[in-house]
């Protein structure tokens, strides 16, 4: 019965077995290979709205993708929306707002604002897309100064799975615009999102790399380090094992670094002042620290370009005492022997910590920091990746809130394990919300919630 999908879009339709259905499967996660029944390469908000509609006759379950960043729980069967077509940016530089389509990424409204000194609150990689890192909460490198990137959506288009396109912000159907901000992809398909940008044309930052050897007076020297700093000043601390791959610069390649990533909106001379302390800590390998270009953001992090097999996995922690510095170190400092690429601190608090002005789902304001951890999942160690930083994570929960984030959690577990990403209240709330939209489950790809 699927091949009566064609009758009803004018754009491209795979199948398995298909020229081109690979590359249309296949996200920037390598590590989560996706095998649809069907594909879709939505070309605009008609094509899924069709889409959806013939998938729930059929009863046939549906996921979205754009980039694939979040693939982090392979699809099997069902049908997939492909959104990567659905690029398009528009900016108003007169109210700051752009309108994103689904499959656009954050370099794609990077470079549409940047005429006019203008930029989105995007992560540590600008080849993210928006809709799905903005849905799960957004944490952004600025985000200490400016706070979540859902905070900035000001309205939605979306198709439910009655397949229904719906119009919402504040104002028009409130529960669902508040699902959409922090609950993930779970109740409804974002076809075009209004996000307000702000004017920030350039910024002091980039990265300092430190030898790995001198981890035990970084890791202490930064957590007394942000206990001082003003909410403008976004910063993260990572512990690097780096492969010796070519497209590494040789002063870092095939070594075990320390990383610190700095971005700050204010004076640049302050900047300097600010940063000074951590320069002082340990003698630097490289320092990459300057003023960039919004568009250049990416030097912040220094994310990988290119696809990777990847397992990742988050915790929220409340505080970082010595003792779970003394944690961190045994699981990645000098003398660790861990098949962990990244083991990370990220500095929350600030511009974070604020209730929304209208309220979302996210559930991490009560977080002073983020421990992230990253492995790939490729190479004689890669079977050992999983339970390493399950391992972390079990080590380090003596000081978490008890929950992880959404877009950052990794593969998603049971149904308590998924519901880390929220207090109990919220994740009830959620659930009401999906059975209101979606009461036959529809969307229960990736991180979904079930519906009550």
């Amino acid at each position: 019965m699927t091949t009566v999908l064609d009758e009803f879009v004018p754009c491209p339709v795979f199948r398995p077995g298909d020229t081109g259905y690979a590359e249309e499967v296949t996200g920037f996660n390598l590590a989560a290979p996706h095998t649809p029944d069907v594909v879709i390469a939505a070309d605009g908000p008609d094509a899924v709205v069709t889409a959806v509609r013939w998938a729930g006759d059929q009863g046939m379950p549906i996921a979205v993708q754009a980039t694939g960043h979040g693939a982090n729980l392979p699809m099997d069967g069902g049908l997939l929306i492909s959104t990567r077509r659905m690029n398009r940016v528009s900016v108003d530089p007169a109210t700051r707002l752009a309108t994103v389509a689904a499959g656009a990424t954050w370099r794609d409204v990077l470079a549409a604002g940047a005429p006019h000194g203008l930029a989105g609150l995007n992560g540590s990689s600008t080849g993210v897309g928006v809709v799905g890192y903005t849905l799960g909460g957004g944490l952004p490198v600025f985000g200490r100064a400016f706070g979540w990137a859902s905070e900035l959506v000001r309205a939605m288009d979306v198709v439910t799975a009655d397949g229904v396109l719906r119009q919402v912000d504040a104002d028009h159907e409130p529960d669902l615009f508040w699902a959409l901000r922090g609950g993930k992809g779970n109740v409804g398909i974002v076809t075009s999102m209004t996000v307000e940008l702000l004017p920030l044309r350039n910024f002091y930052g980039g990265s300092v790399y430190f030898d790995g050897a001198c981890a035990p007076d970084l890791l202490p020297a930064y957590v007394a380090w942000t206990a001082g700093l003003p909410e403008q000043m976004c910063t993260a601390l990572q512990l690097l094992r780096l492969p010796p791959f070519p497209d590494i610069p040789e002063p870092l390649r095939g070594r075990f670094v320390v990383q610190l990533c700095v971005a700050w909106p204010g004076d640049p001379a302050e900047g300097e002042r600010l940063v000074a302390p951590m320069r002082a800590a340990a003698t630097p390998v490289a320092d990459l620290l300057g003023m960039l270009p919004s568009t250049e953001v990416d030097r912040v992090f220094q994310d990988p370009e290119h696809p990777v097999p990847a397992s990742e996995g988050s915790l929220l922690l409340r505080e970082l005492p010595d003792d779970a510095v003394a944690t961190m170190l045994q699981l990645a400092g000098p003398g660790a022997d861990t098949p962990l690429l990244a083991v990370a601190i990220r500095h929350l608090g600030g511009a974070l910590s604020r209730p929304a002005a209208v309220e979302d789902a996210i559930c991490a304001r009560d977080a002073a920091y983020l421990l992230q951890t990253v492995g790939i999942l490729a190479g004689p160690h890669a079977a050992a990746v999983p339970a390493a930083g399950a391992a972390a994570a079990a080590a380090m929960a003596p000081w978490s809130t008890g929950r992880t984030m959404v877009n950052l959690h990794g593969t998603p577990g049971d149904a308590a394990d998924r519901a880390r990403c929220w207090t109990p209240a919220t994740h009830e709330r959620l659930r009401r919300v999906k059975g209101r939209y979606d009461p036959i489950d529809l969307l229960r790809f990736g991180h979904a919630v079930t519906p009550l």
